[in-house]
C-alpha cells in the first residue's frame, strides 16, 4: 500500500468521505520498542468524537483514533480487475432474493420484511435495499415486532465487498446493539466452463420438482414442514439434480435456478460416505447444461466462510469472490 508524495506519507482523508471505501496507516506503540504501524482498509464508516470506524470486506469493524492516523486516502470501491462476469451488488442481490423467496413478505419503505416459519435466515429476515422510510433505530423497532409477531427471531441481512454494499448499515446496526451471528460469500463464475465438469459414469436426473428422495437427503431438516416446499419451489425457472444411491437416500443432490442471464446453484449436497468422488461436480455440471440451454451464460452460489471444502471445490470451478453477506441479530 503507498502512501507517500516525494517520500512523504499524507492524509488524504476528512470527515467528508465517510460512505467511502478508504485505505488508512496508523500508529501503534509496541511497548519499548517504539512505534509500528498497522494498515486498514474498508468503508469509513464514522468519524465521531476524533474515532474513524472501519469496516472491512469481511464485515469486521476497525475504530481508529484520529490522533494514530498516520497516512490516509480515498481508494476504488473495487478492484479493477476480477475474474468471472461482471456484476453489481444490486443486481446480484436481486437474483439471489428471487431464488429463495420467503412465504410471506411485507415492505418497510425499501426493506423487505420475509418470513417463512423459521426456515433458513434467507427466508427469514430483512432485505434492506435501500431506505426504510424511517429512521434506523425506528425501523429496527418495527422489525422486532413484526418478527415477534410470528415468533421468530428478527434478523437484518446485509452485505460488505463490493460497490454499493452496506457498510455504513452494518454500522448502524452495530451502534443499535446488533451484532453479526453468520457470514457467507457470494461467488461468481462463467458458466459454461461449470458444464465441461463430469464424473465419468455418473447418472444424474434433472427434475421440476423434489421428490421425497430429494428431500431426504436435503440436511435442513428432519421431517419437511409446510413452509419448505414453497421456498424450495420458488424461483424464475427451478431444476432440481439427483445421483440416486443404494438406498432410499440419494448419494447427491442440487438446485439450480435460472433468472435471465444467471444460474444460481443451491442445496448442493452429497452423502458424507460419498464425497470426494466428483459427485457434486457432476450435479453441478449437469445444472449448469440445463441453465446453458435456456440462455444464461453467469453462475453464482453461496457458502458459509466457514465451510472449507466446499470453498476448494469452488475455486477450482472458477467462482470467484464478488462480496459477503452476514445476519445481524440484536444482541
Amino acid at each position: 500500500m503507498e502512501f507517500t508524495i516525494g517520500g512523504r506519507m499524507d492524509v488524504r482523508i476528512t470527515r467528508a468521505d465517510v460512505g467511502k471505501r478508504v485505505s488508512v496507516r496508523c500508529r501503534t506503540e509496541n511497548g519499548g520498542a517504539g512505534a509500528e504501524f498497522t494498515d486498514t482498509v474498508g468503508v469509513l464508516t464514522s468519524w465521531t468524537d476524533g474515532v474513524l470506524s472501519i469496516t472491512r470486506r469481511s464485515g469486521e469493524s476497525a475504530h481508529i483514533g484520529e490522533s494514530s492516523l498516520v497516512a490516509g486516502k480515498v481508494v476504488p470501491a473495487t478492484p479493477a480487475r476480477r475474474r468471472g462476469p461482471a456484476a453489481s451488488f444490486e443486481e446480484l442481490a436481486a437474483v439471489t432474493a428471487r431464488a429463495w423467496q420467503p412465504v410471506e413478505s411485507e415492505a418497510l419503505g425499501d426493506w423487505r420484511l420475509r418470513a417463512a416459519a423459521g426456515f433458513t435466515r434467507r427466508a427469514n429476515s430483512v432485505l434492506p435495499l435501500g431506505d426504510p422510510g424511517l429512521p434506523v433505530g425506528e425501523a429496527l423497532g418495527r422489525v422486532r415486532a413484526w418478527y415477534g409477531e410470528r415468533g421468530l427471531p428478527p434478523y437484518v441481512q446485509t452485505a460488505t465487498g463490493a460497490a454499493g454494499t452496506q457498510e455504513v448499515l452494518c454500522a448502524e446496526l452495530e451502534r443499535h446493539g446488533w451484532r453479526r451471528e453468520v457470514s457467507a460469500q457470494v461467488r461468481i463464475a462463467a458458466l459454461a466452463p461449470v458444464g465441461d465438469g463430469a464424473a465419468e459414469g455418473t447418472e444424474v436426473r434433472l427434475t421440476r420438482e423434489p421428490d421425497a428422495a430429494w428431500l431426504s437427503r436435503y440436511q435442513r431438516f428432519s421431517t419437511p414442514g409446510p413452509q419448505v416446499l414453497p421456498v424450495l419451489r420458488s424461483g424464475p425457472s427451478v431444476w432440481f439434480a439427483t445421483v440416486a444411491g443404494d438406498g432410499d437416500a440419494p448419494d447427491a443432490i442440487g438446485r439450480c435456478v435460472v433468472d435471465g442471464r444467471w444460474a444460481g446453484f443451491l442445496a448442493v449436497e452429497v452423502a458424507p460416505e460419498r464425497r470426494r468422488r466428483g459427485l457434486a461436480t457432476a450435479v453441478m455440471a449437469a445444472l449448469a447444461r440445463r441453465a446453458l440451454d435456456e440462455g444464461a451464460s453467469a453462475a453464482w452460489l453461496q457458502v458459509e466462510e466457514d465451510n472449507e471444502g466446499a470453498r476448494a471445490l469452488y475455486d477450482g470451478m472458477g467462482f470467484a469472490l464478488h462480496h459477503r453477506y452476514h445476519h445481524y441479530r440484536p444482541a
